[in-house]
Order: structure tokens, then sequence, then C-alpha cells
């Protein structure tokens, strides 16, 4: 009954709180707010970090703060209050809905919905970096949303503030020119054009990664794709890059595999050249406990000349998972 109460208060915490910034979104003044921070003294830079989690919490708009926190205390310094601020805010809007919500969602979710879910939570760390490197969701819904998946706190936290670091630079950087401009400070024009160019970056990065990742995607596939070439009897060398204890551990492995640990791959390259023939052009498909290791052997072997090489996403997690045969495990 206690907890039942407590997340009802937070509940109507959160929403009476998000309604209000809704409401009066339109009538903040910003100068004002401003103005009030300068004149706290030394408690300015956590005032200002607690107005900017508050914000966060409440989907007040971010980009706005992040330039004020530029004029108020520079490019350096400002970044690091606004990515921490923001940052902060991140991770308890995170706590709360997995508090809130995260149970409840697990239970009723299935279908597209639960695939979905999945999907983010095997990525992982690295989906949180995608979306905090290119905004495809609100900053304020996304936090929320994540929360009700079962990605490990320290890496949603990590990824946040390392991948919003570049945004936080620009925006910083145009809030201080703008205050430059206003007090007439010298060397205006400099201070301009490099705020432009680390707009530009920022502009340019998430399109970059999201390129990196696309062809990221070309080169991994499903379980289910490796198990039908398997059937059709596809000509590929399937190349277990697990340690030897791993290999022949609890999760097995796949009969017609060749295992070469990732360790010594780099080592071994010519033995795998002389299993191959010299054929550059063979596909090879790497596979691993999930996809961590493969993906890095595939980097190793794209290094080296092999031309065709594609990762199992999810390797043998996924493989035991589907309840697939010709897996020989050790009991």
């Amino acid at each position: 009954m206690k907890t039942l109460f407590i997340r009802l208060f937070l509940v109507g915490l959160i929403t009476i709180g998000i309604a209000i910034a809704v409401i009066y979104r339109d009538v903040l003044d910003m100068e004002a707010l401003q103005h009030w921070i300068e004149q706290s003294g030394p408690l300015a830079p956590l005032l200002f970090m607690l107005i900017y989690i508050l914000a966060t919490i409440f989907f007040l708009p971010g980009s706005v703060l992040t330039l004020a926190g530029g004029a108020l205390f520079g490019p350096v310094v400002g970044v690091f209050y606004n990515l921490t601020a923001a940052t902060i805010g991140a991770i308890l809007s995170f706590l709360a809905a997995r508090y809130l919500a995260s149970d409840w969602v697990e239970k009723k979710s299935a279908g597209r919905l639960k695939q979905l879910i999945n999907g983010v939570e095997n990525e992982g760390w690295r989906f949180v970096a995608f979306v905090r490197l290119v905004p495809i969701f609100p900053f304020n819904l996304l936090n929320y949303t994540l929360g009700l998946t079962k990605i490990k706190l320290l890496d949603y936290s990590l990824a946040t503030y390392i991948c919003m670091l570049p945004g936080a630079i620009a925006y910083t950087y145009l809030g201080y020119i703008g205050r430059e401009a206003a007090t007439g400070g010298e060397s205006l024009i400099q201070k301009s054009l490099l705020g432009l160019a680390l707009l530009a970056v920022a502009a340019f990065l998430p399109r970059f990664i999201s390129q990196m990742r696309n062809n990221a995607k070309k080169n991994r596939i499903d379980i289910d794709v490796l198990k039908q070439a398997m059937d059709n009897g596809d000509d590929f060398l399937l190349l277990d890059v697990r340690t030897d204890e791993d290999y022949v551990g609890e999760q097995g492995h796949i009969s017609t595999s060749v295992q070469i640990p990732v360790e010594q791959l780099e080592q071994r390259i010519a033995e795998l050249k002389d299993r191959l023939a010299g054929d550059y052009e063979k596909r090879i498909v790497t596979i691993c406990r999930t996809d961590r290791k493969s993906t890095k052997a595939a980097e190793i072997l794209t290094n080296n000349g092999f031309n065709n090489v594609k990762v199992v996403k999810m390797g043998m997690t996924d493989w035991n998972k589907k309840g697939y045969p010709n897996v020989q495990s050790v009991n």
C-alpha cells in the first residue's frame, strides 16, 4: 500500500509539473531568469543546474537553457554545467519511468512492441549513443521512454553524457557569442566563425553517425538468416571467435563452425587464408556469445582484406534461445 501511494504521488507530481511547464512555456522570461541567476552570487551555478534539471524532468526546452548557460558561465565552464545538469535530469527521468512503469510495460508488451523493446535492449548503450547523437525523438520524452527498458543505468548515463557533448559544446558557445555581441566583446567575428563551425560539426555529426550505423547494419544478419543459409547448404565459413572454454562451455557451439578466438585472430590470419585458399570474396560469418567479439573480429578481417564478412546478431545467445539443433554443449 505504501509503495502504491509513493508511485501515485510521483506520477501526480510529474504530471502536474509537465502540465504547468507546457502551459507557461511561452511566458518564460529567459532574460529575467538569467538576471536572477546572476544575482545569486556563488550559488549561481547550483541554482542554474537545479533549474536545468527540473526543466529536463518537466519538458521545458533544454536548448534555450543551454544557450543561457553559455551566456552566463562562458564556453568552457558553461559546457560542464549544461552537460552535467542535462545528464542528471535525464537520469532522474529514466529512474522515475523505471520505478513507476517498467514492470507494467514488461507484462503488457507483446508482439511488435515486445520486439521493439528487445531490439533496444540488445543494442544497449549503442542505441542510447545513437539517439543522443541523432536526435530522432524529443530529448525529454526519450529519457522516460528508455527508462521502460532494461538498459543498464551506467550504460545509459555514460552514453548520454559523452554523446551529448558535441551538441552541448556548439550550443553553449553560441550562447556565449550572443552575450559577447550584446556587450561588445572583442574579436566577435572570429568567435562567430568558430561558433558556426561548431554548429556545422554538431549538425553534420548525426548524419555521419547514421551512415556508419547503416553500414554496420548491412554487415549484420539475424540468427534465422544464418540457420536458413545452413539449411540451404550455402558456401560460407562460420567463424566462432570465442575462447576455447566458451566454445565448449555452457552455450556450446555450432558443429559446422571453425573456432579462432578473437584475441588470436590477428596472429592467425595466415591460417585463415590457407583455409579459404586465398579466396578473399568467400563469405565469412562471425559469431560469439552475443555480437561484441564477432563485431571486433569482422573489423580485423576487413582490415586484412576479406571483403565479404557478416556478423551474427546476438550470436549463440539467440541460437540457443531459438532451440536450433547442431549445438554441442558440455553438461
